[in-house]
């Protein structure tokens, strides 16, 4: 009888674990796969080559590649791995596909809280932050906060367009911009409270504002970098991408987009000035023309962090920017800079 019970229970527990795991295989429905697929904008013939790779690189969950950028990061590496094996790498069908993969990536990115999170006050403005101050009248000046306190917003004396010599701050009121790292840019209005000196220099108080307005969020991410690079002037009619077989002015990819760059050059450089960045990913040349929209001057190391529009990209060369930035690339043979190299200066315009 006790042989018998011993049994029963065994065959029970064995049924019981065989319907957990069926249940389990269950649980996940690929007819929902699809839909989420469809809802993301691929088509039929992209989503059923997504469920391949999603299987190949055995995701446990496979949905997942649309909602985690992990996950769909590997799922993009597995696809550039397999494109380079088959030599399918720079067809027109395969780069427009890796390009709604990397759309969609961005999208994940930006939808995460993480990025979507704004400030409402002045009192959340990290210190050090650089702005730029609106007069009517006067001008665009640049500045920086030194120090942010309960009662006001300490900054830089601001430089730009040169004064009355009877011009006093104090009492004046302005607009404020400036552009919250990995967020979006912000303006708002104040006044000021009093023009005051610390150790030898001049300093305004403003007023806090619980009033900020969010402007322009990003359209790009970022990717923090430290690339040799050629700087050069565009000549003419000349293509765009052309690559550039004599070396041109030494700098340093600060960051990276689809949407442009920020360089370290020596000296300055004029904001509007066209130019022409060329470096290397996975140990081939990459161009990128733009503008200079901004530059951030160092006086005392002399050398200038110019900020650069891009000019539209070519699919290939932006697919190839974006998997540097995603850091999907197979393999990557692009080198920093050494220790000893140094950006140069611009040519005088």
């Amino acid at each position: 009888m006790l042989y018998i019970l011993v049994l029963t229970v065994a065959i029970l527990g064995l049924f019981a674990v065989l319907t957990l795991r069926s249940n389990e295989k269950k649980r996940y429905s690929w007819l929902q796969f699809y839909a989420q697929g469809k809802d993301a904008g691929f088509s039929f013939k992209e989503i059923e080559l997504l469920r391949r790779v999603a299987i190949n690189v055995e995701l446990k969950d496979p949905s997942t590649l649309f909602t985690s950028e992990t996950q769909l990061d590997r799922c993009i590496r597995a696809i550039l791995q397999k494109n380079q094996i088959t030599g399918e790498d720079r067809d027109k069908e395969t780069q427009d596909f890796l390009a709604r993969l990397y759309e969609y990536r961005k999208k994940i990115e930006f939808d995460n809280p993480r990025q979507k999170k704004g400030i409402t006050s002045t009192r959340q403005i990290a210190e050090d932050q650089k702005i730029r101050l609106l007069i009517d009248g006067a001008g665009v000046y640049d500045s920086r906060l030194l120090r942010n306190s309960d009662r006001f917003l300490t900054v830089s004396n601001p430089e730009g367009p040169r004064l009355p010599v009877q011009f006093s701050w104090k009492g004046r009121r302005l607009s404020v911009y400036f552009w919250r790292r990995n967020d979006a840019g912000y303006v708002f209005d104040t006044y000021v409270l009093d023009e005051v000196r610390a150790g030898g220099s001049p300093l305004l108080q403003l007023a806090h504002s619980d009033s900020l307005f969010r402007t322009q969020k990003r359209r790009s991410i970022r990717a923090k970098t430290r690339k040799s690079a050629y700087l050069y002037l565009p000549q003419g009619e000349e293509s765009p991408e052309k690559v550039e077989v004599k070396p041109g002015l030494r700098c340093i990819i600060e960051d990276l987009s689809d949407g442009g760059c920020a360089v370290t050059i020596g000296g300055k450089a004029a904001v509007g000035l066209p130019v022409k960045v060329q470096f290397e990913i996975d140990g081939e040349p990459v161009v990128m023309t733009g503008v200079v929209k901004s530059s951030d001057y160092d006086e005392g190391k002399n050398r200038s962090l110019l900020h650069i529009q891009a000019n539209p990209l070519s699919l290939v060369t932006r697919n190839r920017i974006l998997a540097e930035v995603f850091g999907v690339q197979v393999e990557s043979y692009a080198e920093s800079p050494k220790e000893d190299e140094e950006p140069t200066s611009p040519p005088k315009n």
